[in-house]
């Protein structure tokens, strides 16, 4: 009777384990699968940079270290692999890019220009479909981390190495 009920306990224990170690990869795969959506229009944003350093270096030249932080942003975006350094580094593009934009503003050579304008128009309507995006993102970063922190996901969760995600910040560039 004892081995009997020492069996099925173990049962109970292992079932319970390979439940929670299921769970766990589901997670991580909502916010691999949420992440992969959201980098496609990243990455079309980010191959926008060079157009924009472009019409803004000809008349923003008290402007330059701002111009290279962004080209050095973006190169650093492409060569990252690290779903939460990518993010990180996002993070960083957006706020540069708004800082741009909102100094473009200063300069009417540049708002005279075409370009520019075609140029922001093309950065708002990939920022309003990251923008559709994001929302689903950080909800899967969000049961991630929880997921990883609360009792008993925590222990395997602490064997298995993982660590808890990055949400992508909420930006507007408006143009």
């Amino acid at each position: 009777m004892t081995v009997m009920v020492i069996f099925f306990l173990l049962i109970y224990g292992i079932s319970g384990g390979i439940t929670l170690y299921n769970r766990l990869v589901m997670l991580r795969n909502n916010v691999e699968k949420a992440f992969a959506n959201i980098d496609v229009l990243i990455k079309q944003r980010v191959d926008e940079i060079p157009e924009l350093v472009n019409i803004a270096k000809q008349a923003m030249t008290h402007q330059k270290s701002l111009l290279l932080e962004l080209t050095q942003l973006r190169e650093h975006y492409f060569t990252c692999h690290q779903t939460n350094q990518k993010i990180q580094i996002n993070n960083k593009i957006t706020n540069t890019l708004q800082k741009v934009l909102v100094l473009a503003e200063k300069y009417p050579e540049l708002q005279a220009l075409n370009s520019l304008y075609k140029l922001q128009k093309r950065l708002t309507l990939l920022e309003n479909k990251i923008a559709d995006r994001r929302e689903f993102f950080n909800e899967s970063v969000a049961l991630y981390n929880t997921g990883i922190q609360t009792f008993p996901n925590l222990i395997f969760a602490k064997i298995l190495g993982y660590q808890p995600r990055t949400m992508l910040n909420i930006s507007v560039i408006d143009k």
